[in-house]
């Protein structure tokens, strides 16, 4: 005999529960020597947002992601994150004697992908899918870029963390990161993305801005407002 089904909490009445965030960040703290970077910040990302962090230069905004990403361990605090991740990095780290075709193989292999149909798509999407065959060496800043970010988002992760990722693109590229960034953004992906660009903000959903090692509370930006967050 089979138990009867449970409720069903889309019905009327029934509340559905938020989804589990995507990225948790509690108390994180980062000092190097006597010079205190992080002061105890605190973060929630559920999925489908579109986040940003500003600040001044300096204000340790690229620290911050590098400890959201594990490339760097913080004093103290905890970040918590159930799901994979990309980061892209503001300075590219890239071998200047592979091609870009080695280098997505490469990270096809580290990822343990099947194919590199989404990693050919990025390629058309950002604009460089003739330079599958040229060494990185051989690319300028921009393209070079455009392969960072390629490598962070290749394998479709739940969670991008991405440092001024549009560092060196053209308008047109710019523009076209937006759009890839609000795509994933509607297909559930959390986006959090450092920027020093003052009229980026307005496309973000939630923005924090990082002032003397703390986060200033996530605000729902326009995005939110426009039925998209």
């Amino acid at each position: 005999m089979t138990a009867p089904p449970g409720p069903d909490p889309t019905q009327k009445g029934q509340q559905v529960p938020d989804p589990l965030p995507t990225l948790q960040v509690n108390d994180v703290h980062k000092s190097y020597g006597a010079h205190h970077v992080l002061r105890g910040v605190d973060m929630e990302l559920p999925p489908g947002r579109l986040a940003g962090v500003v600040g001044e230069n300096g204000s340790g905004k690229s620290t911050l992601l590098r400890v959201l990403a594990g490339r760097l361990a913080p004093d103290r605090g905890t970040v918590a994150y159930p799901g994979g991740l990309g980061y892209c990095p503001q300075h590219t780290v890239l071998n200047p004697a592979f091609t870009v075709d080695q280098h997505l193989r490469f990270f096809q292999v580290a990822y343990d992908l099947p194919t590199l149909d989404r990693a050919r798509e990025l390629l058309d999407v950002l604009g460089f899918a003739g330079y599958r065959r040229h060494r990185v060496s051989a690319l300028s800043g921009g393209t070079r870029q455009k392969l960072n970010l390629t490598l962070a988002l290749m394998h479709d992760p739940p969670l991008l963390l991405l440092d001024e990722p549009y560092q060196g693109f053209d308008w047109e590229t710019y523009e076209r990161f937006w759009d890839l960034a609000a795509e994933l953004r509607d297909r559930g992906r959390s986006v959090l993305v450092v920027s020093h660009i003052a009229f980026d903000t307005a496309r973000f959903d939630v923005l924090w801005r990082l002032d003397e090692g703390r986060l200033a509370d996530g605000t729902r930006g326009p995005g939110a407002l426009t039925g998209r967050g």
